[in-house]
């Protein structure tokens, strides 16, 4: 076994918050993010989820699901919440390789606009619901997470790039 530890810095930690009246970007923490694959034929896998209780549960495509937290997870119950999901659903941690992005306020629908092609609006895409996009040439799992907010889930590799498309985005916002 080698004594070499990584030093983990946040994929953003470089970047400074923007705040204004109309929007406000900020990184959320780096907790955990766990993909979640449930078997063929699984049922009611998401109030399955959702009763676990170890974060929460955003729908990535059928039988896909990710389950994210502010908190990292210790390496003892991540463990427990693989063996969990057995034989029904299979988890990958995605802890370290996945960054979330909050952008919110009465003009974060519009600034999303100017990126992606998915419908934002409240009637297409409700509160809690999800849709994997490109915002810009990046591939990114959004989810309206209040009225005026919204969370991107971004690769690691592209978190400070998206970070700067949505900053410019959201320069007249400013």
């Amino acid at each position: 076994m080698s004594d070499f530890r990584p030093i983990l810095r946040p994929a953003l930690a470089a970047k400074t918050a923007i705040s204004s009246p109309q929007v406000k970007l900020s990184a959320l923490p780096e907790g955990a993010i766990v993909h979640v694959l449930a078997q063929p034929g699984e049922h009611d896998m998401a109030s399955f989820l959702r009763a676990l209780g170890k974060g929460a549960v955003r729908s990535v495509s059928p039988g896909q699901w990710f389950i994210v937290g502010d908190e990292p997870m210790t390496h003892r119950d991540m463990k427990a919440l693989l063996e969990t999901l057995e034989p029904r659903a299979t988890g990958i941690d995605q802890s370290g390789g996945r960054v979330r992005i909050r952008i919110e306020g009465s003009q974060a629908a519009r600034v999303l606009s100017k990126g992606t092609a998915v419908d934002l609006s409240a009637g297409s895409l409700p509160v809690g619901q999800s849709a994997t996009t490109l915002v810009g040439h990046i591939a990114a799992h959004i989810t309206r997470i209040n009225t005026d907010s919204f969370e991107l889930m971004v690769l690691r590799g592209f978190a400070e790039s998206l970070w700067d498309d949505l900053t410019r985005m959201s320069a007249e916002y400013r």
